[in-house]
């Protein structure tokens, strides 16, 4: 997969731009029962997992948005992913989403891994607004969103219907 994403650094991250090669890893998350709890994509195979590989090239050809795979700062233990969706360059505005294995959770590596993707939002990406749809429930990723500084604009109510139950939405977001 050619890519003209750059690789963005911390001192302890390293996001790169999926790579074909990574499948595996992202198999690995997408088909965790505890990462697609409140994640809306998942798969029960390699084959299916070359879906979200071609979505990965598909935003970025489109300019529709850009997903990294997050690893340590050496770009050897795999993380997770994070990206920019839903890119609206008229309204400059970007949809931000993430998972992180679990093995991983509570270790602070999205929120740091966040505010990176954020700067390149604003500073790169010439965005004014990014948004997160979190569902409800989703106690951590709202918490998260807090310590990021995105507002909490107020709630869809019931807007989806997820394993043949409505949820709702809480919709954040970040202003530059």
């Amino acid at each position: 997969m050619a890519t003209t994403l750059p690789t963005l650094k911390t001192p302890t991250l390293l996001l790169r731009p999926f790579l074909d090669d990574d499948i595996e890893l992202v198999f690995q998350g997408l088909s965790n029962p505890q990462v697609i709890h409140y994640y809306g994509v998942h798969y029960k195979s390699l084959a299916e997992t070359k879906a979200q590989m071609r979505w990965f090239k598909e935003l970025e050809a489109n300019g529709t948005g850009a997903w990294w795979a997050i690893f340590d700062a050496e770009g050897e233990v795999f993380y997770g992913g994070i990206g920019l969706n839903n890119l609206s360059k008229v309204h400059k505005k970007a949809e931000i989403g993430f998972w992180l294995l679990p093995s991983f959770w509570g270790r602070g590596i999205v929120l740091e891994a966040a505010n990176l993707v954020c700067k390149y939002g604003f500073n790169h990406a010439c965005l004014h607004r990014i948004e997160a749809f979190v569902e409800s429930a989703n106690e951590n990723c709202k918490n998260l969103m807090n310590k990021l500084d995105f507002k909490h604009e107020g709630t869809m109510q019931e807007c989806e219907i997820k394993n043949e139950k409505y949820i709702s939405l809480e919709i954040y977001a970040k202003i530059y």
